[in-house]
Formats: structure tokens, sequence, C-alpha cells
């Protein structure tokens, strides 16, 4: 005689743990935890502040500039506390860029002397761009040598390199205007660019610290293919690099650009004068016994206006390449 037995399916409770986990049930899935703000404490609004009034220090000499560049020179003396501009009006500009007679400019608080700022301009551009492409060029086959090339003395002629790095600059202004005044080159394009058309030390490090991190199985592959040094950094390098070569240009941009003492020495003449040196010279013109403060802010706000927005567009490519390249 057979015996059936009859086996009935286990009962499953309202909260087992493992429907709900698995979303087996007829229920909505497993709830996440929402994410809760952290409460406001007196140390963090502390440092909020702190940095507010950081930031606010930090700008406001250049809103301070856009004041006295829209003001009237004429009486931006009679409100000088003013947080607004003085008898608001774009004169200043219209000085800067040659638009306004001898009689309006001084009637505005100018000097009155004509401006070449598009000649000042077009030189600074000139000076700045052969520059940056000379440190670019020469600091990136350089650092590829001391990188990834191997010879006699290597570490020993970068240690030198790294050590021009604690020498001021103006060590060496003496001996190269004595090199530019017996070549004849005072007052010339050549005599502003050649003491920073080649590599320098800051340049050099740089590269080389980026280069050091590209794995050697790339050069090995290239070299595999007949490949030799030149073509390797040409083809191979140089395109893996991209990004910290623009930001080393850049850089390089921005210190050129900005460089006062050396072009004031070999290049006061108006024909090669760059911007910087012209702002000093506008402000040197002070016929009614006071410097054209308006116009001079505006020229400054104008000359810096370039890099600013290089700045602008290029500012997270450049942390991003200074942090990977290992300056810290």
């Amino acid at each position: 005689m057979a015996v059936t037995t009859q086996t009935s399916p286990p009962a499953t409770s309202e909260g087992d743990p493992t429907t709900s986990a698995t979303g087996g049930g007829s229920g909505s899935g497993a709830v996440r935890p929402s994410r809760q703000r952290p409460r406001p404490t007196l140390g963090r609004v502390l440092a909020w502040a702190v940095l507010v009034g950081i930031i606010a220090i930090t700008l406001f000499p250049f809103y301070w500039m856009l004041r006295t560049a829209f003001s009237n020179g004429a009486v931006l003396g009679s409100d000088p506390s003013s947080l607004t501009p003085v008898d608001p009006t774009t004169g200043a500009f219209e000085r800067v860029f040659g638009l306004a007679t001898t009689e309006e400019a001084q009637a505005q608080g100018g000097s009155g002397a004509a401006i070449a700022f598009p000649r000042y301009l077009l030189n600074s551009v000139l000076v700045a761009t052969v520059i940056t492409a000379g440190q670019v060029v020469f600091g990136a086959m350089a650092a590829y040598a001391f990188a990834r090339m191997r010879w006699p003395g290597r570490d020993a002629v970068f240690f030198l390199f790294l050590t021009a790095l604690m020498v001021p600059p103006i060590f060496t202004q003496l001996p190269n205007f004595l090199l530019m005044r017996d070549l004849g080159l005072l007052n010339t394009y050549p005599a502003i660019i050649l003491p920073f058309f080649f590599m320098t030390p800051f340049a050099i490090f740089f590269l080389r610290q980026f280069f050091l991190g590209i794995s050697g199985e790339v050069e090995e592959a290239a070299r595999l293919d007949g490949a030799g040094h030149v073509k390797t950094f040409v083809r191979i390098i140089v395109p893996m690099s991209w990004g910290p070569i623009t930001t080393l240009a850049l850089l390089q941009y921005v210190l050129a650009w900005n460089e006062y003492f050396w072009p004031l020495l070999v290049g006061s003449a108006q024909d090669v004068r760059v911007l910087t040196v012209a702002l000093g010279v506008f402000r040197s013109q002070t016929p009614q016994g006071t410097p054209d403060w308006a116009g001079l802010m505006a020229a400054t706000l104008v000359a810096a206006l370039p890099v600013l927005v290089l700045f602008a567009v290029f500012s997270k490519k450049i942390v991003n390449s200074i942090g990977f390249s290992g300056i810290k």
C-alpha cells in the first residue's frame, strides 16, 4: 500500500529581509538612505566668513580699477572715497585708444599727449608670442633629453639647471645689457626677446616631470618600428603631452606679457616699446601736476584683459597640468 505524503511550501513572513532585499515581494525595492546636509557649525560659518573676506580683499583692487577707469579724471579728486565712479564717463578709454581730441582729453584731466596704444599692444603681442614659441620648443626638447635619453652627466647637468632657479633675475640684467649693447641690438626686438627666447629651468623642470610619467613601452614600440629619437619626440611624445605643453605656453605668455624692467632697459624707443613700459611713460606725463589716474587705470584694464581671458578659459587645464606634473 503506497503512502502519499503532501509537502506544503514554506511560509514566508511579511518582514522577511531576504524577500525585501531581492525585491521579490509586491512592494517597491529597497529604500536608499537619503543624504543629509551637514549642520552649520560655528567653525564652518567662521571658515566661510574668512574665505569670503579673502575673496573680497583680493577682488577689491580690480573693482577700484574699474571705478577709477570710468570716472572723470578732472573731478576724481573731489570725492576720492566714493565707491562708485565719480561723474561716470568713458572718456578715459577714448583717450587710451586715441579717440579723444587734445581739448577733450585735457578737459577730463588727461595730459593731452598722443598715445600710440595700438602700436604698444602689437609690440607686446609680438614679443610675448615669439618668447613663448621659443620657450615651448626648446624647453620641450631639453626636457625630453633629460627625461627619456641616457647620456653621461645627465643628472649633474639637470642639477645645474635647477640651481639656476635660485639665481635672482636682477643679477643677470647687467651682463645681458652689456652683451646687447656690444652687439648693437639696443632698442630692437631681438634685444627684448633673446634673453627669454631659449629654454628656462622652469620650463625644463615642468615638462620633464610629465615626460617621466609616460610609459616606456610606447617608445620601445616606436623604436621597433624604426623610429629614432626625433621622430618619437615629434610624433608620439608631443601629441601625448599636448595638455602640459599648452599650460606651459600660457604661463610663459603671461610672464612675457608682464615683463617690465628688461624691456625698459633695452627697448625704451617708441617703435619697440611694449605695453608695460608704455604705461609707466603714460603715468609720468603730468603737465597738469597730477597723473591721469582714470586714463592709467583704463589702459591697465585693457592691457590686463587678454591675460584675464586666457586664465578664465584655461584655468582648469593649468591647475590639472601643474598638479599632474608634481608641482605642489
